[in-house]
């Protein structure tokens, strides 16, 4: 196996880890959570005018 080919082989499993992390992040099953988090600011808390 040359250095070249290696260097290939690192390179598509790090982009195939990359991608698979942007998949898990922005999934269907999290967007619940990222409206939940989004309607924060628009929330009365106590204490505060």
């Amino acid at each position: 196996m040359s250095l070249g080919v290696a260097m290939g082989s690192i390179t598509a499993l790090l982009m195939g880890i990359f991608l698979g992390i942007v998949v898990w992040t922005y999934g269907v099953k999290r967007e619940s959570d990222f409206k939940d988090i989004a309607n924060l600011p628009l929330e009365e808390k106590e204490g505060r005018p």
